[in-house]
């Protein structure tokens, strides 16, 4: 059984479940294909290799001689860990067999690259209180205060919370409710949001 499947984030819509309107983000998993299938007694671990056609060649489909140089063909590759029997798998094949492994209404890990926001002061990137806005404080409303208690040593904590880049971290959202599998149009709809702007790449995964 395939454990995952990668797709592109294209943004989020509202759906109706039963009487309920639901935020959804939308994850399109299609123009993905299997490149090699890895096995334990080969290379130790079992797991499949896919890869994202490019726009391009979308309308003819996978071919064999692209394996022969991947990079001209595919936009990315990646690996996603499977568990039991691989004798359904073939070189090849669509994404539609990581569809398969996911049912509308399971719960699903999702992870993703967080939307990048350049150089960050320490309100913003670390929500800080910053100073106070009277009594002569008015220089310093933004500011960090302190940054160390070591006076002789001159020296800074590591690891202390300070004004930098921004964003563009690996991030994971679990337990998030799947709430439909368009095997059709190779399209699920996650309940909420994840990680990353739209056109970014995510990892959906079944939730343990």
């Amino acid at each position: 059984m395939i454990n995952g499947l990668w797709g592109k984030k294209l943004g989020m819509t509202e759906v109706f479940h039963g009487d309920l309107a639901l935020p959804v983000t939308v994850v399109d998993a299609s123009g993905w294909y299997v490149l090699q299938i890895k096995t334990v007694e080969v290379d130790g671990y079992a797991a499949i290799k896919v890869g994202c056609l490019k726009s391009r060649y979308l309308k003819t489909g996978f071919q064999a001689e692209y394996l022969k140089k991947l990079d001209n063909y595919f936009d990315y590759v990646k690996e996603i860990e499977v568990s039991g029997s691989l004798e359904n798998l073939e070189v090849g094949n669509d994404i539609e067999c990581a569809l398969a492994a996911f049912t509308s209404g399971e719960e699903v890990d999702v992870v993703g690259t967080t939307k990048g926001a350049g150089f960050a002061g320490v309100v913003k990137r670390h929500n800080f209180g910053g100073g106070r806005a009277s009594h002569g404080g008015s220089n310093a409303l933004r500011r960090p205060g302190s940054i160390s208690f070591m006076r002789r040593q001159g020296k800074i904590i590591k690891g202390k919370r300070m004004a930098g880049h921004m964003g563009v971290e690996r991030k994971t959202i679990k337990k998030l409710e799947l709430v439909r599998v368009d095997s059709e149009a190779k399209i699920i709809l996650v309940k909420g949001s994840v990680p990353g702007k739209s056109g970014s790449l995510v990892f959906v995964r079944k939730y343990i």
